[in-house]
């Protein structure tokens, strides 16, 4: 008798995790399970369209840092209570919302910022940047950076210095920071 008691307690156990899981995968759709997946967009949508925003990476400039066709996300709260510092990684806004330019700070707003025979000076001072790991030999003048600005420039600078997007931009246009 004690052996079919046990064999019934474990064919109902049984049924009440078939039950579970059959519950989990095909919920049955009431108030409450609706107003659930509301929330549950809802927050998704605000957090990945405003906080955190998923990017592709297009282009060599930030390489061999961020590959070319890599996917990341970009935390729009880093400079909230803060500044970019020197060598900050930063999604600089360049048309629209959409459209950023992964950038590194290499001088503030008060700086003077050059490039003599590739090696970069800030304020007749060489920067040390372990991150350039190609070389190159720009050569741009000395410029001093705007009040309310930052000096933004990729980390693969072994292209030409006329195909590369990197000056001067408002702190304004920094919208965050690349996750990883």
């Amino acid at each position: 008798m004690t052996h079919l008691k046990h064999q019934g307690d474990k064919r109902i156990h049984q049924m009440a995790a078939h039950r579970r899981i059959r519950q989990f995968f095909l919920p049955s759709f009431t108030p409450m399970f609706l107003i659930r997946i509301f929330l549950v967009s809802l927050c998704a949508y605000l957090f990945f369209g405003f906080l955190c925003i998923p990017f592709t990476i297009q282009g060599i400039s930030m390489e061999p840092t961020y590959l070319d066709g890599g996917v990341n996300f970009c935390w729009r709260l880093r400079y909230l209570f803060s500044e970019p510092k020197r060598h900050d990684v930063v999604a600089v806004r360049f048309a629209g919302s959409r459209v950023m330019l992964l950038k590194r700070v290499v001088a503030r707003e008060g700086e003077q910022v050059e490039f003599r025979a590739g090696k970069l000076y800030v304020n007749g001072m060489e920067i040390e940047e372990p991150y350039v790991r190609f070389p190159c030999d720009w050569n741009l003048p000395p410029r001093q950076v705007e009040k309310d600005c930052v000096y933004v420039v990729g980390d693969n600078r072994s292209m030409p210095i006329e195909n590369h997007h990197f000056g001067q931009t408002s702190r304004i246009r920094i919208i965050g920071v690349p996750l990883w």
